[in-house]
């Protein structure tokens, strides 16, 4: 098991993730507790297969005295959303979680080698719970250097990130800094 650690640079924020893998794919989950929106918590557990591409994704959030939750699943080429087929999702290839770095890990761990690739996502906004499409490209800028680029729902941001062997992000420009816990 690896734990990992990141607190945002835009935001009082921190992130504990613990990271599972084996032959049989991969498990991850990782609780956020932020100021941003009013202050919440949000817990999320993924599974994914053994080429890290995502199979299901549950997030919890409480915020504001309430506790919310949302069950995203493969189903195919889609996805369901609780349980519901969300045909707007029809070949989204990744889910992307607004509030961890972590799923920046799925498409720079499909990128391998290529020099770009551009994915669409089915896109969770965790303080608000609400998934919708959106489109992103990753450029490789070096060893362990990638240049993410919306496409989408925040068409026009870019950010560098700094990744270690494992696609994990170290520095995500903006958002995220990898911290150490201490001795």
């Amino acid at each position: 098991m690896t734990v990992v650690y990141w607190r945002r640079t835009d935001v009082v924020g921190l992130e504990r993730l613990e990271l599972t893998a084996g032959p049989g794919g991969v498990t991850a989950s990782g609780s956020v507790i932020c100021v941003e929106d009013g202050g919440f918590r949000l817990d999320h557990r993924w599974w994914l297969d053994p080429g890290w591409s995502a199979r299901r994704v549950e997030t919890e959030v409480w915020a504001r005295g309430t506790r919310a939750a949302l069950v995203l699943e493969r189903a195919g080429s889609g996805w369901l959303v609780d349980g519901e087929p969300r045909p707007d999702l029809d070949g989204a290839e990744e889910p992307d979680l607004s509030v961890t770095p972590f799923c920046n890990t799925l498409p720079v761990r499909r990128m391998g080698a290529a020099p770009s690739l551009v994915l669409d996502t089915a896109y969770i906004d965790g303080p608000a719970l609400t998934v919708t499409r959106s489109r992103q490209r990753y450029d490789a800028a070096g060893p362990g250097r990638v240049r993410y680029v919306d496409l989408g729902l925040s068409r026009g941001f870019e950010a560098d990130l700094t990744v270690d062997d494992a696609g994990l992000v170290v520095r995500y420009e903006h958002l995220f800094e990898r911290v150490e816990p201490q001795a």
